[in-house]
């Protein structure tokens, strides 16, 4: 007897379109050629965490900027002087990379903080608070 075994999972329509919205901006040329480093983006109530894969780059080799509800991510790792060695193998991507990532809420970019460890990018994006005192002059 054949038993299917089925993994449930929540469907988030939401991570679909943006999804798909990358490919599309690859697709159309919106984002530089190269490689792309894998990104995690996770929402809590208070912001987004950002968490990419960026081993081998230094953080002068990394721009963040946070526009209009988009935080784009974009680097270089550099090939090396391609004179003077020959390669048997290439498996690590190098050159440039731009990915640009839509968020569903608005955030504070102001309060935009990035730590590089290890190889890996942790950027904590805030959401706007809803609420702000309003100082009387």
């Amino acid at each position: 007897m054949l038993r299917w075994a089925v993994a449930s999972t929540r469907w988030d329509p939401l991570q679909d379109l943006l999804a798909l919205h990358e490919r599309l901006n690859r697709l159309a040329g919106a984002d530089e050629a190269g490689w792309m480093p894998p990104v995690d983006v996770s929402e809590s109530p208070d912001g987004f965490t950002m968490t990419a894969e960026v081993p081998g780059l230094r953080r002068d080799d990394i721009q963040i900027t946070v526009q209009d509800g988009k935080v784009t991510l974009k680097g270089e790792r550099p090939t090396g002087d391609a004179r003077s060695v020959r390669f048997e193998r290439v498996e690590r991507g190098h050159g440039r990379f731009s990915r640009t990532f839509a968020l569903p809420a608005a955030v504070d970019a102001a309060a935009v903080a990035a730590d590089l460890q290890d190889g890996v990018l942790t950027i904590t994006i805030p959401k706007m608070s809803g609420r702000r005192r309003i100082d009387i002059e």
